[in-house]
């Protein structure tokens, strides 16, 4: 396991010594608010924080998304680094030297071969941009100065063309000591057989993929001969490398400030020509469709990213796909639409910055609203119908009334029926998806803690969750807390790896995903406003966890009263009810905390 590969005894200090204010602070904008840090999560956009930081925990809790972990948790998500480097990073923020790893001798193998690679990478893409200024690589510069490229930005980018020769890429990378082996593992050379090594890329237009810390992970590759496919070829998934998590340009993005959003293309080239024409924030996937891990990167560099996307049909229909990704993620996203099928370079080429710019985002059910008509029959009274409740289906999700207004007439005016028709076709609609909406609970009032959950329906009882987190903060004595107590199964795992002497931040280490979301929510409560306030807390969890056992009893012991056919076992089963009576109204007298010490 991750965690057992430094030494016990140095992760503890590690922890001890962090503060994950200080930790979290770069990133998010944090105020105090009793006991902890409040701001906006930096997982999911939101406007009202939600995203709570636990000085006293190290933790943290984002109500709204459900992210929770400790300090080496928040960098691993932050900078999408492995475990392994998130707590070397730590580390090295602390200026704590690095232990010797106690349980993985292949680790400092593996972080070696890493190391190997990412330089490698770095000399294949210093190579390729020297190449690219050579005789024998003009014919390449002469196509970027064809797109409309100048030096500054192929520098910018660290654009290059890698040779027409069958290995000299690979021979150049061996003088430098670099083995085979490595190379193939990096994705820069191919095996022809046991012995014979080619390029991986010969010939090709080289956009170097670099990532957000400034690594060179892997190369794009766009070929000049039309009969050579592919037109562009892309490193595969490597021990450095995968397509799915990184976009190109990330280490421009990261540099960028006061971004308001990123623009997401389809291409290499369209990036580095928005960039060229002044227009600030593009990234392009690394040759696959969008994935979520892409999309919630993509979330953290802006508070919104704009689908800018070739204007053909597989373009428009990508973007489709692209904004149930962005959903799916929490991540806002909205719409570029590029007229006459256009790409944004040839926007910008064709019809200049000006127009470029005097575009406007379309927000997403606007874009799907114009793509159904696309794909609809209006001459028709059955095609207007299948219209309208297409359109219903995709406008039950709007939110925002006035939006709603706008669309609603839209369609109305485009099928003909009225506003009362479409607006009854919405509801029906919302009604037939959501059906379970007449069966949820009230909300809570106001000042109402509102149970936890773990899976999305099963509540948490708060008595149960209070007695953990005053046990995790070391306000609950392990004594007084029977772990019978606790009937809820995951927290019962929880307070019972606690009451076994783990710390929270061990506990969360071990967690599986549902578990570290309610063991990070529940650490992160704030029972108490004041340190002298905790003792009374306590006690009085307690004697509601006593209450809640002994009611349960209670019921119980009348149920087996009832049914009892035997008179001495009905008496003896009465008296119990009569006991068990008398136990629970003196828990709930006003002076109940001696009951509660001595439970």
């Amino acid at each position: 396991m991750a965690w057992k590969r430094y030494p016990a005894a140095w992760l503890d200090e590690l922890y001890a010594r962090a503060d994950i204010v200080q930790v979290v602070s770069p990133y998010v904008q944090l105020k105090r608010n009793g006991r902890n840090y409040w701001g906006l999560c930096p997982f999911h956009h939101e406007k009202t924080p939600s995203f709570s930081v636990s000085p006293d925990q190290n933790l943290y809790y984002c109500f709204g998304c459900k992210a929770g972990g400790n300090v080496v948790q928040f960098i691993m998500e932050m900078e999408h680094l492995t475990y392994q480097e998130a707590v070397a990073r730590l580390a090295e923020q602390l200026r704590m030297p690095l232990p010797e790893m106690v349980d993985d001798p292949q680790y400092e193998q593996r972080r070696s071969q890493k190391e190997r690679l990412l330089a490698a990478n770095r000399e294949a893409a210093a190579f390729m941009h020297r190449y690219l200024w050579t005789p024998e690589g003009r014919h390449i510069l002469d196509y970027f100065y064809g797109r409309g490229l100048d030096d500054g930005i192929i520098r910018r980018f660290g654009l290059g063309a890698s040779p027409k020769g069958w290995n000299q890429l690979t021979r150049e990378l061996q003088q430098k000591g670099f083995t085979r082996e490595e190379l193939i593992s990096a994705g820069l050379s191919a095996g022809q057989n046991e012995t014979e090594t080619r390029d991986f890329f010969r010939d090709r237009a080289m956009f170097p993929i670099i990532d957000q810390f400034g690594d060179v992970l892997a190369f794009g590759g766009r070929t000049l001969e039309k009969d050579r496919p592919p037109k562009y070829l892309n490193t595969g998934d490597t021990p450095v490398f995968n397509k799915r998590k990184g976009v190109f340009a990330a280490n421009l993005l990261r540099k960028e400030r006061n971004l308001a959003r990123v623009l997401l293309v389809e291409g290499y080239m369209d990036v580095v020509a928005l960039a060229q024409a002044g227009v600030r924030g593009a990234a392009a996937t690394l040759g696959t469709s969008l994935t979520p891990e892409q999309a919630r990167l993509l979330g953290r560099f802006a508070p919104e990213v704009w689908v800018a996307y070739d204007g053909d049909e597989p373009g428009q229909h990508a973007i489709e796909k692209a904004l149930g990704i962005f959903e799916e993620a929490q991540v806002k996203a909205r719409v570029l639409y590029f007229p006459d099928g256009l790409d944004p370079d040839e926007m910008i080429r064709q019809r200049g910055l000006s127009a470029f710019e005097a575009l406007k985002p379309m927000a997403p059910a606007r874009y799907r609203l114009m793509r159904l008509l696309t794909v609809s029959d209006l001459t028709s009274e059955e095609g207007r119908v299948a219209y309208v409740k297409a359109a219903a289906e995709l406008l039950r999700s709007v939110p925002d009334p006035v939006e709603m207004e706008a669309y609603v007439r839209e369609v109305c005016s485009r099928s003909g029926f009225d506003r009362e028709t479409v607006m009854a076709q919405v509801g029906v609609t919302a009604a037939r998806r959501r059906p379970e909406t007449a069966l949820r609970r009230p909300a809570p009032k106001s000042g109402e803690q509102r149970p936890a959950r773990t899976d999305g329906r099963e509540a948490v009882p708060p008595a149960e969750s209070m007695a953990v987190a005053l046990l995790a903060g070391g306000h609950m004595p392990k004594e007084l807390l029977r772990p019978e107590y606790i009937r809820h199964p995951g927290l019962k795992s929880i307070a019972e790896k606690l009451l076994a002497g783990k710390s929270p931040s061990a506990v969360l280490e071990e967690a599986g995903p549902q578990e570290r979301e309610l063991a990070a929510q529940v650490f992160t409560q704030q029972p108490f406003q004041q340190e002298e306030d905790a003792l009374t807390v306590a006690e009085d969890c307690l004697r509601r966890l006593r209450l809640t056992r002994l009611e349960e009893e209670f019921d119980a012991a009348r149920r087996q009263a009832a049914a009892e056919t035997d008179e001495e076992r009905r008496r003896a089963a009465y008296a119990r009810v009569i006991q068990l009576n008398a136990e629970i109204n003196a828990l709930k007298q006003p002076d109940h905390t001696k009951g509660a010490k001595t439970v």
